[in-house]
């Protein structure tokens, strides 16, 4: 397991900041918590296939690694880290983004509830 002092880190706020500078944020929790909600505008890649996804991730902005508590994504940012991306996780995960007043979405667009 990676070293949590060697991950890059962001907290909410910063991660907004970058999101509106155009990084994208990656959802890597399993489907069941990814339908129950979400971040508007997130991107859904389970953390077991990131691997296999990685060509398709993009090398020209910010990825911001999102889980329900920075765990999952703090382990997928070590590996975004080590293989060249622009990486960052969101300390707190989906909690975090939630209790900052975020919004939390299904598909359809209602609302939805951190699993």
């Amino acid at each position: 397991m990676p070293d949590n002092d060697a991950i890059p880190q962001v907290d909410v706020e910063e991660a907004r900041r970058r999101l509106d500078d155009g990084a994208l944020l990656l959802d890597v929790r399993e489907p069941d918590e990814w339908n129950a909600g979400h971040a508007p505008d997130a991107q859904f890649l389970p953390m077991g296939q990131v691997t296999a996804a990685r060509a398709q991730l993009p090398r020209d902005r910010t990825i911001v690694a999102i889980c329900r508590s920075g765990a999952r994504s703090g382990r997928v940012t070590a590996a975004l880290v080590s293989w060249g991306f622009d990486a960052v996780n969101l300390a707190g995960g989906m909690q975090a983004w939630a209790a900052a007043g975020n919004p939390v979405v299904t598909d359809d667009g209602g609302a939805g509830t951190v699993a």
